[in-house]
């Protein structure tokens, strides 16, 4: 899904930039009110997993694969305004080091990838915990469908895009055929990943869950002859393993995961990239500005190594993607604990 330079004209790239910075202004306000004690620690974390998760292509059809979006997954452990921040850590991580996603077209990705998964995901998300029993399988289920349905909705954003300021002069139609069908099958994998994530981290601090918070189950007591509700946590305040131990174990899988088990993953094109073939909207396609980066396609440059290039890339790009978000989403958490210390307060508050 990631998007290069020349696929979409210059006037409607820099109108989904103006959007995407629109959003991401938004976000950065949203996220403080996100981002506390419990939140902070693991949304730079959130934004390495997402990035090493992302060079796991699967295939999903004849020579076509897929990867993770992210933007559901960010969305239900950090928060929806925190979840659009880690996702556009991560896309401008890959467009500046990786050559991934084109730089003049970094508002369409960010728009497409970061806002309408997360948008769409988390309101799907809050829509069935408000119908589904109040239940940690609940929570995982809810995941499952709103990741599902998070890659679709962006493939549709991406086919209404193309229509606005398509450069090649493709019909629409099949345009949004080809992409929302093979998105539709990226998307289970999608839903797959984000669903085992959630549920793994709800298995063992399901407090840490941003999405899940407050989720409480309807006891009945009988008073008077009659039954009546009464509320009861679903999910434990606390768990016995440490926010340290989640933190520590979230960043060696991703470690892996980029280091060694990305040289396993498919090398057929990814759902845009075989849509594009097919239908011709690569024929103007830009060279990269980043493509001499020393860790352009994703292998570190002058290593011969296949294995070792690809690895090494893999480690660097989830150090620099974690200290990236750290950075930005301890400094947003400072701001919050400002905003709120006594000083800052009127007077007699």
């Amino acid at each position: 899904m990631h998007v290069p330079d020349g696929f979409i004209n210059a006037p409607v790239s820099a109108a989904t930039g103006l959007v995407a910075a629109g959003a991401v202004a938004v976000s950065l306000r949203g996220a403080r009110r996100e981002l506390d004690e419990r939140t902070a620690p693991l949304a730079g974390l959130v934004a390495a997993f997402i990035f090493a998760v992302q060079m796991l292509n699967f295939p999903v059809a004849a020579g076509t694969s897929g990867h993770l979006l992210g933007g559901a997954l960010a969305a239900i452990l950090v928060g929806p305004f925190t979840g659009v921040l880690c996702v556009s850590v991560v896309l401008l991580m890959q467009g500046i080091l990786f050559a991934d996603g084109g730089l003049t077209a970094l508002g369409v990705n960010i728009t497409d990838m970061a806002i309408v998964t997360t948008v769409v995901s988390y309101a799907v998300f809050r829509g069935l915990l408000k119908v589904l029993p109040r239940r940690r399988r609940s929570v995982t289920a809810a995941a499952f469908v709103s990741a599902l349905l998070s890659v679709p909705a962006a493939a549709v954003a991406f086919t209404l895009i193309y229509a606005l300021g398509g450069t090649t002069d493709v019909a629409i139609g099949k345009v949004a055929t080809a992409m929302i069908g093979v998105h539709v099958l990226i998307g289970i994998g999608e839903a797959a990943i984000t669903a085992l994530t959630v549920g793994a981290v709800i298995a063992v601090r399901p407090d840490l869950v941003y999405g899940a918070r407050g989720l409480q189950q309807r006891l009945k007591l009988r008073v008077g002859g009659e039954l009546v509700d009464a509320a009861a946590p679903a999910l434990p305040a606390a768990a016995p393993v440490s926010r340290r131990k989640v933190w520590i174990a979230g960043l060696v899988t991703s470690l892996v995961l980029a280091g060694f088990v990305s040289f396993y993953a498919s090398a057929s094109p990814d759902g845009l990239e075989k849509v594009a073939k097919d239908q011709g909207i690569d024929q103007r396609t830009k060279k990269h500005h980043t493509e001499d980066s020393p860790l352009a396609g994703y292998g570190v440059k002058d290593i011969s190594d296949a294995r070792i290039s690809g690895g090494l890339a893999g480690v660097i790009g989830v150090g620099v993607t974690i200290v990236a978000g750290t950075g930005v989403f301890w400094t947003l958490r400072r701001r919050r604990t400002a905003d709120a210390s006594p000083a800052s307060l009127p007077e007699g508050v």
